[in-house]
């Protein structure tokens, strides 16, 4: 692999990164009392959403649960794809838990991110490589994302209706306002001179890590399988719900109303897209043909068993891999 000359700025980080034994004790009880505040705040969808659970058919759930548990899975496995070093697997697994709770628990990616790029640091990665990781990771998992919704729909046309979900002269101001973005961010980078050092520094040691992951057949498999299995797996476990609960989408549609709605929301700033998620998969559900009112219910369903249930003991596997020094 290439040697990169990283920023003077990066050498630092580590230190940054590295948890003093004063503080560890207050981060381990942090999770436990965002669960809470999250919890508080959310009371009313909570107790809706175990509610639908008690009229539901018990062995669709049960696949659902079954699907979210192997999401898990299927992240840690392409999470050991995008690095070349080998990871330590129970931990890297317990890590993909905890970091489900920490992405729950603060804005969308920032939580799961974070407890990753600590994880690698820990185990022994470079800081630099380890960023570059995390990107691979975040690139493999939208394109897979992407692609299998673009397929789906290009084998099922008549999925979603998608009349009327788009207001009348939204598309326009809305590529304006990409375009904007991307030249402010394109101007400011030519005018600031270390950031754009950074930025190339990193861009580098990111292709480096790619093409040396892609050099591995069975760390690109692990990193593209997994990348496919888990947006398939989420979507799954949609659709069991669905199931358990009577929704007439048939389970095909379902999963792409998942991949529509997750993929729309994937850049709001919201914790685990708490909120946002939740209104996403109805609208895609009704435009799927399902009525309302169930699709209401099904979301509440899911969102208990995928987000809620998991959220306490992942918040205390968090608190205790921060205590053991694991992350």
């Amino acid at each position: 692999m290439t040697a990169v000359r990283l920023p003077r700025a990066l050498p630092r980080l580590p230190r940054l990164l590295a948890l003093r034994p004063a503080v560890r004790p207050v981060l381990c009880l942090l999770p436990l009392a965002l669960v809470l505040v999250v919890a508080v705040r959310h009371r009313s969808v909570l107790a809706e959403g175990f509610g639908q659970l008690r009229s539901a058919e018990w062995p669709w759930l049960v696949a659902a649960a079954g699907a979210t548990c192997l999401t898990w899975v299927a992240a840690a496995v392409t999470r050991q794809g995008a690095v070349m070093e080998r990871l330590p697997a129970r931990r890297l697994l317990a890590t993909q838990f905890a970091a489900g709770a920490a992405n729950h628990l603060l804005p969308t990616g920032l939580g799961a991110g974070a407890v990753n790029l600590r994880f690698m640091t820990v185990c022994g990665v470079p800081l630099a490589r380890s960023s570059a990781a995390l990107a691979l990771y975040l690139l493999a998992e939208a394109v897979a994302r992407t692609a299998l919704l673009l397929g789906l729909l290009i084998a099922f046309p008549g999925a979603l209706r998608i009349d009327g979900l788009v207001p009348d002269g939204a598309v326009g101001p809305l590529l304006l306002g990409v375009a904007l973005a991307l030249c402010a961010a394109l101007t400011v980078l030519a005018l600031v001179r270390r950031l754009r050092a950074a930025v190339f520094s990193f861009l580098r040691t990111a292709f480096g890590e790619a093409r040396s992951v892609h050099a591995r057949p069975s760390r690109a498999l692990a990193l593209w399988g997994g990348s496919l299995a888990f947006p398939l797996l989420q979507a799954a476990g949609l659709a069991s719900v669905g199931r358990a609960l009577g929704l007439p989408v048939s389970p095909t549609h379902m999963m792409i109303a998942y991949l529509a709605a997750t993929i729309a929301v994937a850049m709001v700033p919201t914790p685990g897209g708490l909120g946002s998620v939740e209104a996403a998969l109805v609208v895609a559900l009704v435009a799927a043909g399902g009525p309302v009112a169930v699709a209401t219910a099904v979301v509440l369903a899911y969102r208990i068993i995928t987000v809620w249930v998991p959220l306490l003991p992942g918040a205390l596997t968090l608190g205790a891999l921060v205590r053991w020094k694991v992350i």
